[in-house]
Order: C-alpha cells, then structure tokens, then sequence
C-alpha cells in the first residue's frame, strides 16, 4: 500500500512538515537537497511555500517539482519498504512507471 500525503506546510529554511494518511507527521529537512533544473527553482522561497498536495497524495509545486512520499514516510519512521525510492525521485516518474507497468 501506498504512504499518501494529506497535509503539508512549507516552514522556514526549506522545510515541509508533512502528515500521512496513516497519522505519521513530522518535519523533512529539504535545505541540502533542492538542486537540478526542477528543484533549483524551489530555492526561491516565495516558490518554495506554494506547496500543496496533489491527488495522488504526493507534495508538488506549481512549475512541475514533486517528491515521492513514500521515501519521505521511510525518512520519518524509519521503517523500510520495497516500495521506496530516492525522496527526490519525481513522484510523477513513479506514476508513469506504474502506467506503463499496467499496459
């Protein structure tokens, strides 16, 4: 089963504090991890805190940067899943993987 996010809040110093719909919550540290041409962007923090959920209970950002939520929810429990991935693995290339995988 998939960790979905329902809640995040943008905090200072790029910081998310996240809660799951399983009750897990806590606060994820991005400060070292925002680079590349979709997460350099994020390092505005005007951009930074126009974070939201998506429907598929991943944390996204107006120009296209999403975080998979099942590494986040490993970070914060630290219970390991066969389903995990990098946190900064887009959640939009899981979706599509699982796309094709359904073909």
């Amino acid at each position: 089963m998939l960790n979905r996010i329902v809640r995040v809040e943008a905090l200072a110093n790029y910081r998310l504090h996240i809660e799951f719909d399983d009750g897990v919550k806590g606060t994820i540290d991005l400060s070292g991890e925002l680079t590349g041409e979709v997460f350099q962007p994020l390092r505005d923090e005007a951009m930074f805190r126009q974070v939201t959920v998506d429907e598929y209970g991943a944390v996204c950002w107006p120009n296209g940067a999403d975080l998979a939520p099942d590494a986040m929810h490993i970070e914060l429990t630290g219970k390991t899943s066969t389903r995990s991935g990098a946190r900064r693995k887009s959640a939009s290339e899981a979706r599509a993987r699982r796309g094709r995988a359904a073909e």
